[in-house]
């Protein structure tokens, strides 16, 4: 008697409690969903989801352990990118990691209550992805890279170790670089105090980049800022080779891409971000709500130049810049 008793109170329970608590088992696998920049073939985007994976790992989340990690990689294609976002949303994670504004973008659009932690965005309040950088108040949290205004420290670095630069051009793609506008105003209000001309061709396809930056070797003094982005990522190879093929100095925005053979780079350390968004992931694997976590700012950002490149370019990189690099690439 004292057994059914107790059975039916159990079942009783079961009736007034919500389904998924009930099923809920404290050593369930939780579920990540990240959307990357670029394409699962290159070195540079593999080489960040592993620092990603091992900053939650080092956080006490093991993917294939107690946590899974579904990466997807739309390249730089705005379809894809929404119908990739829409896949992660699919799957039910627990949380989702956007890096970059068109990535997050998509996946707010997808979802409005899976927590979504970002990075690598600009400006997201202006943006729209938030309310607030102390109070979030939806289902997004996370890091933006830099101010728009980084876009004349990037005219002065390159001015620096071109002093007879004239014309800058501005690469970017507007559908997956939200921000590229904003940096591209910021370009344009410092250009007057270097007397360099800026020009931002937008590129839309792979076929675009080339004009871009072809169009600048018709007069001498020519140079490039290349924004982030993830067609940006995408079709970095194809970037630097131009670079090297018509003799132009460049800056990135993204440190790392001076390691791929870029000239120079300055912007938010990509690693420090990652591992600073793994946290976030953790915190809400744990229960915090995005809507009360606020957003950061980068606190780190690295200036790296690589001496080999600007051998082949003819350049002599003055002691001055070469002390103040956090990573000179001989």
């Amino acid at each position: 008697m004292r057994r059914r008793q107790f059975l039916a109170l159990l079942g009783s329970m079961a009736i007034g409690c919500p389904a998924e608590v009930v099923a809920q088992k404290p050593d369930r696998v939780r579920r990540v969903g990240v959307l990357m920049p670029g394409t699962a073939s290159s070195a540079l985007g593999l080489r960040r989801a592993k620092i990603f994976t091992q900053a939650l790992q080092d956080l006490g989340w093991t993917d294939g352990q107690n946590t899974r990690i579904d990466f997807r990689w739309p390249g730089g294609d705005i379809e894809q990118i929404q119908s990739l976002a829409k896949e992660l949303v699919g799957s039910t994670p627990d949380v989702l990691v956007g890096l970059g504004q068109a990535p997050t973008a998509a996946l707010q659009q997808a979802t409005r209550t899976i927590p979504i932690v970002f990075l690598m965005t600009v400006d997201p309040v202006a943006q729209g992805i938030v309310e607030s950088l102390a109070r979030p108040g939806g289902n997004a949290t996370g890091f933006f890279a830099m101010e728009p205004s980084v876009g004349g420290k990037w005219l002065e670095l390159l001015k620096e170790i071109v002093p007879g630069l004239r014309r800058v051009a501005v690469i970017f793609n507007p559908e997956t670089s939200t921000g590229g506008t904003s940096y591209l105003h910021s370009v344009e209000t410092a250009a007057p105090l270097f007397s360099v001309e800026v020009i931002g061709p937008p590129v839309h396809h792979a076929g675009d980049i080339e004009p871009a930056i072809s169009s600048l070797v018709r007069e001498p003094g020519g140079g490039l800022i290349v924004l982030p982005g993830g067609f940006i990522a995408s079709h970095l190879k194809q970037i630097i080779e131009l670079a090297a093929r018509y003799r132009l100095p460049a800056i990135y925005a993204v440190p790392d891409y001076a390691n791929e053979g870029g000239l120079m780079s300055y912007g938010a350390d990509p690693v420090d971000l990652y591992r600073r968004a793994a946290s976030y992931v953790e915190q809400i694997l744990k229960g915090a709500n995005p809507s009360n976590m606020p957003v950061q700012a980068a606190t780190k950002f690295v200036l790296v130049i690589n001496l080999k490149t600007a051998k082949a370019l003819g350049l002599t990189v003055p002691a001055s810049l070469l002390d103040r690099a956090d990573e000179v690439i001989e």
